[in-house]
């Protein structure tokens, strides 16, 4: 998701004609989430997932688009505290490959 795209719910409920009572949420969700990075997209996502309980994630992927392991390893990072986050980078610094000589 690019930082300035806002996705369109594609949870079942969104996807009916008819109105329901988080249609609107799930907008603002997707509109919120356009605005963070990466890491704090992951994490925001998350922390709703955990709200909602089982069954969370997958309906926060139809959401969000984001998947259902990322989702998951947002939930990681913030049962550690975040520690191991480095607060001025968003993705973590590329690990050097092993070239094999023939």
């Amino acid at each position: 998701m690019s930082s300035s795209a806002v996705r369109v719910c594609q949870c079942p409920s969104c996807q009916h004609d008819a109105p329901h009572p988080e249609r609107d949420r799930h907008r603002q969700m997707n509109v919120f989430l356009s605005r963070l990075d990466e890491a704090q997209r992951r994490w925001y996502v998350a922390l709703e997932a955990e709200r909602l309980g089982p069954g969370g994630e997958r309906l926060l992927a139809q959401i969000t688009g984001l998947d259902e392991k990322t989702i998951r390893r947002g939930r990681a990072e913030l049962t550690a505290g975040l520690a191991e986050q480095p607060p001025d980078r968003v993705r973590r610094p590329p690990v050097e490959k092993k070239i094999r000589h023939s």
